[in-house]
């Protein structure tokens, strides 16, 4: 007979019997499992603990080989144990309903998180609602590592959070750009959280957890899969409001969050980099449909904050002649490179009348541009310097 303290029973506190199901259910079912993600839709989390307890009762479109499995796991899971463990750990279970649950998450549908395991002392969900995600090769660039870190740096001095996955390469680099900038990172790991996972980052995801956020859906101790990994990055794509991609193969995973992200309806952007980088290929790609290419954190908070966040004007150094009146920049314009130049011919190459060219050619000279020569006008030689410096009209 069940208990009230057995996974799926109400007991004296309903709130404190869901969390222990789902609890149950982070050890039972897979992340991003949309059939599970239905079952606890359709029928409650406490009920669906209920009937992966006893068995008696299967639970619709799964075989009768995963129904096994699924009791197999639910025979070995122990909730109690594995929130004492958290806790232990300083780490809390975060589910749907709770005042920290993050409301982008429920765009997942039925492949929303069950719940979510967090270490950190700032809340997830008043950081998600002003976070970017900067995602990429494991095996990246030196470029790459740098715009990453750069752009990190930048979108946290503007007050972003910026959310990666603690990886190797681009990964590391972001959460590495945005602590060194005093500000805020979180990471979704692919494992339990008390577990960081890759071992090289344990220092890197501990510093992480003290200054910021490190989240995961497996619970205490679970080891990462390739499948986790795929999964981890639906979360990621939901949990901002836009996703950056820093080089990326046609197969990197990274692409995975990508088109989650454009799925979702989030912004989605891309790091351009060389055209024959094979690690830049998948950004291209990205970039020849509906992501959008930036170069700095400005463009990024253009796109992903509010009304007014504009990135800056860009444009070429301003040249001495640009400060010309236009007139006399057509006269400047009609002076041969080379050779002298009679006041007629400078008239009719400038589009003016020779009284307003002589106007032109004194004001030019006073500026340093021209200089009489004989019975015509030349360029000086400062003039024929800053002619050379300026776009090739070619």
């Amino acid at each position: 007979m069940s208990t009230p303290d057995s996974p799926g029973d109400p007991g004296p506190d309903d709130a404190d019997s869901d969390r222990l199901a789902r609890a149950f259910l982070t050890r039972v079912l897979e992340p991003g499992d949309e059939t599970g993600g239905r079952w606890i839709r359709e029928h409650g989390a406490r009920t669906v603990a209920r009937r992966l307890r006893s068995g008696k009762e299967p639970l619709p479109g799964v075989s009768t080989r995963r129904w096994a499995g699924l009791r197999a796991r639910a025979a070995r899971a122990d909730p109690a144990h594995d929130l004492t463990l958290a806790d232990t750990a300083g780490v809390r279970f975060v589910i749907p309903g709770d005042t920290e649950w993050p409301g982008p998450l429920d765009d997942l549908g039925d492949t929303r998180p069950t719940g979510l395991w967090i270490r950190g002392r700032p809340s997830l969900r008043m950081w998600a609602l002003r976070s970017v995600a900067l995602v990429g090769a494991r095996a990246c660039t030196d470029y790459g590592a740098h715009m990453a870190a750069t752009l990190a740096a930048g979108l946290a001095e503007r007050g972003w959070v910026v959310v990666s996955g603690g990886a190797y390469g681009i990964d590391g680099a972001a959460h590495r750009g945005a602590l060194a900038a005093g500000g805020a990172t979180t990471a979704v790991l692919a494992c339990g959280v008390d577990r960081p996972y890759p071992a090289g980052h344990t220092q890197l995801i501990n510093r992480i957890a003290e200054q910021g956020l490190v989240v995961g859906e497996l619970p205490p101790g679970d080891h990462p899969t390739q499948s986790r990994f795929i999964q981890r990055n639906r979360v990621i794509a939901a949990l901002t409001a836009g996703t950056v991609v820093i080089e990326a193969a046609h197969r990197s995973g990274s692409l995975v969050t990508a088109r989650a992200a454009q799925r979702l309806g989030r912004h989605t952007m891309g790091v351009p980099g060389p055209a024959t980088s094979a690690l830049s290929a998948g950004v291209h790609e990205l970039l020849r449909g509906e992501a959008v290419l930036v170069t700095d954190a400005a463009e990024i908070v253009e796109l992903v904050g509010a009304m007014g966040e504009l990135a800056p004007e860009r444009h070429g150094p301003v040249l001495p002649r640009d400060l010309l009146a236009p007139g006399a920049r057509r006269v400047l314009a009609a002076l041969p490179a080379r050779r002298p130049a009679a006041l007629p011919e400078i008239a009719r190459e400038g589009g003016t009348s020779e009284d307003d060219a002589l106007a032109r050619l004194y004001e030019l000279g006073a500026l340093g541009y021209v200089e009489r020569h004989d019975d015509g006008w030349k360029l000086t030689r400062q003039a024929m310097v800053t002619l050379r410096t300026g776009p090739n009209p070619g």
